[in-house]
């Protein structure tokens, strides 16, 4: 896949900048900002269909359907660079539930930073494995990446902003910090994505977009 094609489907999640959790206190609402990567699925990469023969993209050409599910993520902020990483299950169908057969699919492994910058990608394997006589098959397969704990670091002056507390009655009690251009683009800057999802073709892109 093209980087711009995936850039674009990126867009279409929903990142947070801040993800560790809401409390509310005495003076507002507080969101408590962690230093590990949203770990994500870009839009219309989270499955993968092969047709026999090759070219056919009817029905009765369909050989195998993958789907990526049951994502897990461990990080640690304690530690420099900063690692995520990534174990997901992939479950199939095929067409014919004939003799064992292991089907293997490509995917991918990126830290996006800001939403739009990849700063690092790789390309994996999974292996599913058919039993004989059986329709559905699996695998497993693990994904890492690492991230500089410097880059995730906000400016002092952005951070006095964010955490500026704000009393009822305030001027700008009422206004997001966030709002401010500066403030989004050092957020946005700090902020990373570990995304995961099967490395695709054009066409087998637009077949997941337009199915």
């Amino acid at each position: 896949m093209k980087a711009r094609s995936l850039l674009l489907v990126s867009l279409m999640l929903a990142t947070t900048a801040c993800g560790g959790g809401k409390r509310i206190e005495d003076g507002g609402v507080y969101t408590r900002r962690t230093l590990c990567p949203q770990v994500a699925i870009p839009a219309a990469t989270g499955d993968i269909t092969l047709f026999d023969p090759a070219g056919r993209t009817d029905s009765a050409a369909l050989d195998v359907v993958a789907t990526i599910t049951n994502v897990r993520s461990t990080c640690s902020e304690s530690t420099d660079p900063l690692v995520s990483t990534a174990t997901f299950d992939v479950v199939a169908t095929r067409r014919d539930a004939g003799p064992a057969r292991v089907v293997v699919l490509p995917y991918f492994d990126i830290a996006m930073q800001a939403g739009t910058q990849v700063v690092a990608k790789r390309i994996g394997q999974v292996a599913v494995n058919f039993p004989a006589g059986s329709q559905r098959g699996a695998g497993r397969a693990r994904a890492t990446i690492r991230i500089n704990r410097a880059s995730t670091a906000l400016p002092a002056a952005v951070r006095a902003k964010l955490t500026q507390r704000r009393k009822t009655g305030d001027v700008n009690a009422a206004i997001d910090p966030l709002s401010d251009p500066v403030v989004r683009a050092a957020v946005a800057r700090a902020t990373f994505e570990h995304l995961i999802g099967f490395q695709l073709s054009q066409e087998q892109l637009r077949y997941n977009a337009t199915r």
